[in-house]
Parts: structure tokens; sequence; C-alpha cells
């Protein structure tokens, strides 16, 4: 991976690839070309089935994330959100993308 798509942190890579952000609030600095091509890297590496984006802490996330996660949904990839804060449920709302993915809360208390 790139140093500077360095927001991008790969959690688990596989069948179900999982990435994320480290916990930033605000996505506004993200390089969502760079991040597309590590995505898919790492789908096309691990034959992924399932891209799972973590979003533990992120309050603001910027459109071109949306668009990102609608363009791996047109490789036949299943999306999936984890713990999306409330402003974000809230877009994925207004435009009817939770109706694309599949929004999950999961529980830390196993870390």
């Amino acid at each position: 991976m790139k140093q500077d798509s360095r927001r991008l942190q790969v959690y688990e890579a596989g069948k179900t690839t999982v990435v994320g952000f480290g916990g930033e609030e605000i996505l506004d600095n993200i390089n969502i070309a760079e991040c597309r091509d590590d995505l898919l890297a790492l789908v096309k590496e691990h034959n992924a089935e399932v891209v799972a984006f973590d979003l533990t802490g992120v309050r603001l996330i910027p459109s071109g994330l949306l668009g990102l996660m609608a363009s791996f949904r047109k490789l036949d990839l299943k999306i999936q959100v984890f713990n999306p804060s409330t402003e974000v449920r809230e877009v994925f709302a207004m435009t009817m993308f939770d109706q694309l993915i599949e929004v999950r809360e999961l529980d830390d208390t196993s870390a």
C-alpha cells in the first residue's frame, strides 16, 4: 500500500476484506483514487467477495467514498459498513444508499 494512502488501513484480507480509517472523525483529505487502487489490488489478490468498511469513529465522509463503495457493488461485491455514526447513517438514508449496502453494528467487547 502506498505511503500517501496511509489513512486506509487493512484490518483483514480474504474472502471478506475489512478496511477502515483508524477512527479518523473526518475523512476530508483522503485520496479516493489511491484507496480504490489499493482495494482493487486486495480484492483481486484475495478473491474477495465482501468488502467491509469499518467506519468506527468516522463522523463525516466525502461523497467520493460513497461513489467508491457504489463502484465496488458494480463488481458484484457485497458491501458492508460497520458502526457508522448517526451523521453517516443520515447520509445513507437520505441518499437511499442504505438500501444498497449492509449496515452492521459490531460489538467491540471481543477486542
